[in-house]
């Protein structure tokens, strides 16, 4: 049953408000699957990109399918003319995201995806770089002008006259001028990918490290609860003088550690929190417990498999191989520039006192000779920035493999780390406890034995919680193909 703060609700009122959650959330997705894929067109560009070669990127199937097969309204803008999402600017309620067991994965991703100004950057850049392609792709503007001429001559010779003038730009000029803008916006749509993954990344691991802060939080108040315990039976054995003043003080001691333990604990969900907050872009985020399983068990790691994976789908590679058809149509551009436009200019004269006052005219058709200027030092720059950029993308298969294995190294330790502390330390160390527990009921061991064996009970599952969340990190990190860090500045 869901409750509102208040009250409960009928079920159909609960039906309808299930609904347009589901709306909510689904419209969101929408929004960054067409700003992804350029759905988010003016009507100018929707023409413009229609005749156009698609650039060459790489993306998720998957995703565009599913963008696809949304239904949704949008609405045009009165002072862009431009065609959007009704809701796209409309925060989402956080209250919204909540479940009855607390947040989930899906629902902060969800969040993020819609508010974190990092992806609202790329998106603007790509909105800019699509006014490029259409701007590098239109006609010269005419030149209109009045010509007076023999103004000296005493009514003798002057003339009085309109002219105007127009450039014709090569077709061909202009077609590779909007493949090449149309190869840039090919690239910031893969870079928009990029910071998308960065995001999804970024928000998992600040989800596991709430998760990990919310499971220090129960250890360390079961350790609290445990010494302060110890201390009242230490206290009153000392009454009945079975130990010591130095074992009472040592309980003491154990409960001022397990103290500091809890403080560090929540002070570190309260920076987990507030990092959780930052990278969904959800500053008045309310604190709730996370619906999430850091004790889940998952399918081993094979480096190599993985390296492939990264190697193709990763959408750094669809940004550098962007920029290699982008310098590649380029060089074509180039190569077509020494090719020269054609001035056609007209001069029509209302009045010439040379000929009586009567009206004559005159045309005028000019193009450029390339003789000395052949656009030789363009051709050869493009040249060399199509081999950088094929350069590039090999440097970044090879910097993948790099970046992969310190990543992949923790995800080993980790893995094995918390594989022992699961099998084997754990059931141990509770074996230890229960046996000393024994033991010293039957007063075989000291007051002090029992305290030092509880407090290594307590610090194996701390331990064992953070090797937990350096598994979860390194899994999180290569599940995101290495792209983290959203809100670092460019």
């Amino acid at each position: 049953m869901i409750r509102s703060k208040n009250r409960i609700e009928p079920p159909s009122q609960l039906d309808r408000q299930y609904k347009t959650r589901c709306k909510r959330i689904n419209r969101f997705m929408l929004i960054i699957s067409c700003s992804v894929f350029g759905c988010q067109l003016t009507i100018d560009l929707a023409n413009l990109y229609a005749d156009l070669p698609t650039p060459v990127v790489v993306f998720d199937q998957a995703s565009e399918n599913k963008a696809s097969n949304e239904n949704e309204k949008f609405e045009k803008s009165e002072s862009t003319g431009a065609w959007t999402y009704a809701d796209q600017n409309r925060p989402m309620d956080v209250n919204q995201a909540a479940v009855v067991n607390g947040l989930t994965r899906d629902h902060l991703k969800a969040l993020a995806l819609a508010s974190n100004p990092s992806i609202r950057r790329i998106e603007a850049l790509v909105s800019a770089s699509r006014g490029r392609a259409l701007q590098v792709g239109l006609k010269a503007n005419p030149n209109i002008g009045f010509d007076f001429e023999q103004l000296g001559s005493d009514g003798q010779a002057e003339q009085y006259g309109v002219m105007i003038e127009q450039e014709f730009i090569r077709s061909e000029k202009l077609e590779l001028n909007r493949c090449v803008a149309k190869q840039e916006v090919g690239r910031l749509q893969q870079m928009l990918m990029v910071q998308r993954q960065q995001v999804l990344t970024d928000v998992e691991i600040a989800f596991v490290r709430v998760l990990r802060a919310q499971k220090q939080i129960e250890v360390t108040e079961d350790l609290v609860e445990l010494s302060k315990k110890a201390l009242s039976v230490a206290r009153q054995l000392l009454e009945a003088k079975e130990v010591s003043r130095a074992d009472v003080l040592q309980a003491e001691l154990e409960v001022q550690s397990s103290d500091i333990l809890l403080l560090n604990a929540k002070n570190r969900h309260v920076a987990a929190w507030q990092t959780l907050s930052a990278v969904t872009g959800q500053p008045s985020l309310a604190k709730e417990t996370l619906a999430g399983d850091l004790f889940a068990h998952t399918p081993p790691i094979d480096f190599l498999d993985v390296l492939a994976k990264i190697q193709v789908q990763s959408p750094e590679m669809g940004v550098r191989l962007a920029a290699i058809e982008q310098a590649r149509y380029n060089l074509n551009r180039q190569r077509i520039e020494p090719l020269p436009n054609v001035t056609v200019g007209g001069l029509l004269n209302w009045r010439d006192n040379g000929i009586g006052g009567d009206a004559d005219a005159g045309i005028t058709v000019s193009i450029p000779l390339p003789i000395h200027d052949r656009n030789q030092g363009a051709i050869c720059e493009a040249q060399h920035q199509l081999v950088a950029a094929q350069h590039e993308l090999a440097q970044l298969e090879w910097q993948l493999k790099q970046r992969l294995a310190p990543v992949y190294e923790r995800y080993r330790n980790a893995k094995e780390q918390s594989d022992r502390y699961r099998e084997t330390i754990l059931p141990k160390a509770a074996e230890t406890l229960s046996l000393t527990r024994e033991t010293y009921e039957l007063g075989e061991v000291n007051f002090i034995n029992l305290l030092t064996v509880q407090r290594t009970y307590a610090q194996t599952r701390l331990a064992y919680i953070e090797s937990l969340e350096t598994l979860r990190i390194a899994e999180a990190e290569i599940d995101g193909m290495l792209l983290s860090g959203s809100l670092e500045l460019p």
